[in-house]
C-alpha cells in the first residue's frame, strides 16, 4: 500500500483562488471558506467531502480505499 497524501490543493469553482491545504486524519471536511472570494464551499452530491469534489487529491480514507469518515 502506498503512502497517504495529506496535503491537497482545493480550487474554488466560484473565483478560481487555489490554496493548499493540510487534510484532517480524523474527520470529514464538509464545508471549506474560499480565501479569495469568500464563498463557502460544500461537497459535490456523492462526495464526502470538500477535498474530494475540489481538491487535487482525495481524502486520507478515500486513498486507502476505506469507506468516507463521515
Amino acid at each position: 500500500m502506498s503512502d497517504v497524501i495529506l496535503e491537497s490543493k482545493i480550487t474554488c469553482p466560484h473565483c478560481g483562488h487555489a490554496q493548499v491545504d493540510t487534510m484532517p486524519t480524523d474527520a470529514c471536511q464538509w464545508f471549506y471558506d474560499c480565501a479569495g472570494c469568500g464563498k463557502v464551499l460544500e461537497p459535490h452530491a456523492g462526495d464526502c467531502c470538500v477535498y474530494c469534489s475540489y481538491g487535487t487529491v482525495k481524502c486520507p480514507p478515500m486513498q486507502q480505499d476505506r469507506a468516507c469518515c463521515c
